[in-house]
């Protein structure tokens, strides 16, 4: 089966880009044939949307809409609405997201959720982070993502909750781009901000780590997340968004109420109650062996339904 990847980069380390790379490795590992661009492909997985004319059974991997109500949230979508009208197949990177589009879109006749995986390979060849910050810590905690500007991210209440839970010789580590003027604790002396960080050096910081903060406000599914997960972390997260369902039956989830889907202005600073916390019923596996066969075999049925 050849099989085009459209709109993606695979070069670049964002969140679609990122994933695309991954599934592309381990597509490959399999033996399975996989093309960044084909003449003449057997169908087309397509990330979030296509722009082009339909030469082939199309699949749409979507990792979320647009619902930001202080922006045009219609018109950004349309595209992706477009799409997934038109599309032979969809894959929801987690079932909030398959709610949340069904939602605002309609129900699709042919879907599936597919959460993302992590490299595993890689991973295992990743040292734990070996620094001085972390040398006389008791237990290393960390988050990381890109925060500058992006409030619903909630680097604050992470680095809160450290604070609240912590030793006295507990380290936190935060990686990723900040904006420092948002920073409520800039200065503590046991959270250390080691700026952007390559995958590998990220993933050395989550070997290293025991626990991995993540309250971002209805994230999709987010890589550093199952990264971390498959680097040994513990992870502690909302239950509203998709991350909860990477996270773990172990993990440390915080309840919020729950949202009806309608837009509204979700970057804004917001708190939470860190009392709220609830066992986790989600289990998946983030081993991206195990993901990029469900790619595959959902492409397979895709090709088959369209024909």
């Amino acid at each position: 089966m050849k099989i085009k990847l459209e709109n993606v980069n695979i070069n670049s380390t964002s969140g679609p880009n990122y994933f695309s790379s991954k599934l592309l490795k381990y597509l490959k590992k399999d033996g399975k044939d996989c093309f960044v661009s084909a003449e003449t492909p057997d169908v087309t997985l397509c990330f979030t949307e296509t722009r082009g004319p339909k030469v082939s059974p199309l699949v749409q991997r979507l990792d979320g809409i647009w619902f930001n109500s202080t922006t045009n949230y219609n018109a950004l979508n349309s595209n992706y609405k477009k799409t997934y009208q038109v599309a032979d197949g969809v894959i929801y990177q987690s079932r909030f997201d398959k709610k949340l589009i069904e939602y605002h879109f309609g129900e699709h006749r042919n879907s599936t959720i597919i959460n993302n995986g992590a490299d595993v390979d890689l991973i295992s060849t990743v040292d734990p982070y070996d620094s001085p910050l972390v040398k006389n810590a008791e237990h290393v905690w960390s988050c990381a993502s890109h925060f500058a500007g992006r409030y619903h991210k909630r680097l604050n209440e992470n680095i809160r909750y450290f604070l609240e839970h912590s030793g006295p010789k507990d380290v936190m580590l935060v990686a990723g781009k900040i904006d420092k003027a948002d920073l409520m604790y800039l200065t503590h002396p046991n959270v250390h901000y080691v700026g952007e960080l390559k995958i590998t050096d990220l993933m050395s910081v989550y070997k290293r780590s025991e626990y991995f903060i993540h309250l971002a406000r209805l994230d999709h599914c987010p890589n550093v997340v199952v990264d971390a997960r498959a680097s040994g972390c513990q992870i502690i997260c909302s239950n509203l968004g998709g991350t909860v369902e990477i996270a773990g039956t172990d993990a440390i989830v915080i309840e919020e109420d729950e949202w009806d889907f309608k837009p509204f202005d979700y970057n804004q600073t917001s708190t939470i109650d860190f009392s709220r916390k609830i066992k986790n019923k989600f289990d998946c596996s983030v081993n991206m062996n195990i993901v990029a066969e469900k790619y595959y075999k959902f492409l397979e049925r895709s090709i088959k339904n369209e024909n």
